[in-house]
């Protein structure tokens, strides 16, 4: 993607979308912390789905560790994993008691410290929580990155490393949203929706993917 073209990309985005959210339902930083714990491998409505159940019972780092880990399964059993995500979220939840007073730590040295806590976790918690431009770098936007030519990379740390350098300041904070977003519903992995998408002008991707005869 020229680098003319990348503020016109992140405008027009804004334009469709200009407050973009997490998927993920949520309250407080905890709930997000937990809920993006959860969602490593599982879709957010999967994660949605359990945590309407587990959050009006326990939605503070002292109540899931009263709960324990059996307790904690009992709620979360239906998202992908979720044996050792109750026991990274355990875990989690007693060094947030013990070292942090039971708030969320707002530095991604701290959150990365946390049991099951990487830097995509971290960075969507300092994002979406605490309002910091970071961009966490998840299969969506690696992929929207690489096919529109936004910023090309091997890795997820490269793919967000370069992001960081080319999008514009003044689109850094929602950069995130918009990006998975778009990979969520348009630039999808299998066949791209490029005749439904308002920023196929300024994309790298050939050919465009024409209107299928049944859309």
């Amino acid at each position: 993607m020229k680098k003319d073209n990348i503020p016109l990309f992140f405008a027009t985005l804004q334009a469709a979308n200009p407050t973009p959210e997490t998927e993920l339902e949520y309250a407080t930083p905890f709930e997000l912390l937990a809920a993006v714990l959860l969602s490593a491998q599982a879709t957010d409505v999967g994660v949605n789905k359990a945590t309407r159940k587990l959050f009006p019972v326990a939605n503070t780092p002292q109540a899931i560790l009263r709960l324990g880990v059996e307790g904690l399964e009992d709620y979360i059993k239906t998202i992908g994993l979720y044996r050792s995500k109750a026991k990274h979220l355990i875990e989690t939840c007693r060094i947030l008691v013990e070292k942090h007073g039971g708030e969320v730590p707002r530095t991604r040295a701290e959150l990365e410290a946390l049991p099951g806590v990487g830097r995509k976790t971290a960075n969507v918690v300092l994002n979406v929580a605490f309002g910091e431009a970071t961009i966490a770098v998840d299969t969506h936007i690696f992929r929207v990155s690489n096919r529109t030519g936004l910023a090309p990379g091997k890795t997820p740390l490269e793919v967000e490393l370069k992001l960081e350098k080319r999008v514009p300041f003044e689109f850094r904070l929602h950069a995130h949203h918009w990006l998975i977003l778009h990979g969520r519903y348009i630039c999808v992995a299998r066949t791209p929706k490029c005749w439904e998408c308002a920023v196929a002008p300024f994309c790298d991707y050939k050919p465009k993917t024409p209107r299928p005869k049944s859309a």
